[in-house]
């Protein structure tokens, strides 16, 4: 009879996520995690083969909670749809800090890992589509909270901005419709 695991792979992603909130995306290493984990780097590959695996791994982990905080919007909604997209967007932001959006921006350097993201980006897009006022008042607020998300990533919440720029955008959303 095997061993019984002491860590899984969601447990290694935990150890992972704070890692990188503690030290940023660069100290997110194989060796790093495994000695953070108090297990062997052998342990660690058994779960994740390499680094891009576990990096995938996390941005998958964060999208996935992120869409799940949509999926109850209905999809020819496209003002409820932003407005969702908003509070998941305050939501998120207690849970990520700009080490953790720092290490999703080297996810992207893959080919691959940018189709991907250009897929989901285009799905969202898509549940704000039209030409109607509604529909386009969505998308600007959507891209301004985007634009937020990247100013954010640069330092700019270094004072607590954040969520009173969100606020700004839900307001002249209001406004608009």
């Amino acid at each position: 009879m095997g061993r019984k695991p002491t860590i899984t792979r969601d447990g290694l992603l935990d150890v992972a996520e704070a890692l990188v909130r503690e030290q940023g995306g660069s100290a997110l290493t194989i060796g790093a995690l495994a000695k953070a984990a108090g297990i062997s780097k052998g342990g660690i590959q058994y779960s994740f083969s390499s680094r891009d695996e576990l990096v995938s791994s996390l941005v998958d982990r964060w999208t996935s909670r992120f869409d799940a905080m949509l999926d109850e919007t209905p999809t020819n909604d496209p003002l409820g749809f932003v407005r969702s997209y908003i509070e998941a967007m305050r939501t998120a932001q207690k849970a990520m800090d700009a080490k953790i959006a720092g290490l999703m921006v080297s996810y992207l350097e893959n080919p691959e890992n940018l189709k991907e993201t250009r897929d989901w980006y285009r799905g969202i897009f898509n549940r704000m589509t039209g030409a109607s006022s509604n529909a386009q008042a969505a998308r600007v607020a959507f891209l301004a909270v985007e634009g937020l998300f990247l100013l954010r990533i640069n330092g700019i919440d270094e004072d607590g901005d954040w969520t009173s720029f969100l606020d700004d955008v839900d307001a002249v959303l209001t406004r608009l419709t």
